[in-house]
């Protein structure tokens, strides 16, 4: 199984490179849970400066709306209502599990995001600052289970780095979202901690895309080689987050909506 390590300044331009390295160094092979081929490899994508800008890819399944709901579900858990044991319910959110984590028989349960901020401010050089996201109770019998892991938060230089672990990541249709969003994670507690954004390290054991989606990883990287960078990326701050903040009242109203008609 080929073994990739790209890195960037910024978020597009390592995630990119990713992109790359899987169209000319994945290998096809069968994905039998879905019924189809994928390219695949393993891939670590380092970030250098996660919020330094560019900020935003072009390249990716959605918009300015799509990208606000997801850090909305990820950082805020708006859709953590639907968990439970109903015929549309889930098993599990990253965020539920990230607040709310079953640690016992009785019911109790962690706050990790809150044990990872207490835990650094109690030892700024910790190795123990961890949040788990596979719970081996539920996931081996889950026909749908937890792609992200764990994740992991260092105070080095007098900054704040992260290092994610995905069993598995769609390279064209959720890499970019699933760090942009661990990424505003990442900045929640380093504002928590009073200290700046340091390094986003991004590891996923299976990066791949799927055989419907080899005709759109070939226009991503059609674009990364013929286009100028300012034609496949967008600043975020400005015009691309006043549209995602500025969907918010539309995403909150629609999740309310949807709170409604399932219950």
């Amino acid at each position: 199984m080929y073994e990739a390590f790209v890195s960037g300044k910024t978020l597009p331009e390592a995630y990119h490179n990713a992109l790359v390295q899987l169209y000319k160094h994945g290998e096809v092979v069968s994905c039998a849970d879905y019924n189809q081929s994928q390219k695949e490899l393993s891939m670590t994508i380092a970030v250098e400066n996660p919020l330094a800008e560019p900020m935003i890819s072009r390249l990716f399944i959605g918009g300015f709306y799509e990208l606000q709901q997801y850090v909305m579900e990820v950082v805020s858990g708006i859709l953590d209502f639907k968990i439970g044991d109903g015929e549309n319910t889930w098993e599990y959110t990253y965020h539920d599990r990230i607040v709310n984590f079953a640690v016992s028989s009785a019911c109790k349960s962690l706050n990790q995001l809150q044990f990872v901020i207490d835990e650094l401010k109690r030892s700024p050089d910790s190795r123990r600052a961890v949040i788990n996201i596979r719970d081996n109770s539920v996931d081996p019998f889950n026909a749908n289970p937890a792609c992200l892991q764990h994740l992991q938060f260092f105070i080095r230089g007098g900054r704040l780095h992260m290092k994610v672990l995905m069993r598995s990541n769609d390279a064209a249709e959720a890499t970019f979202m699933n760090a942009f969003a661990f990424i505003m994670l990442q900045k929640k507690v380093a504002d928590a901690l009073g200290m700046p954004v340091g390094s986003y390290t991004h590891r996923a054991n299976s990066f791949h895309c799927y055989e419907k989606d080899f005709s759109l990883l070939e226009q991503y990287i059609n674009g990364i080689e013929t286009k100028p960078e300012d034609e496949i990326t967008y600043e975020y701050e400005g015009f691309f987050r006043d549209m995602m903040e500025e969907s918010i009242p539309d995403i909150e109203r629609a999740v309310a909506n949807l709170k409604k008609k399932e219950h």
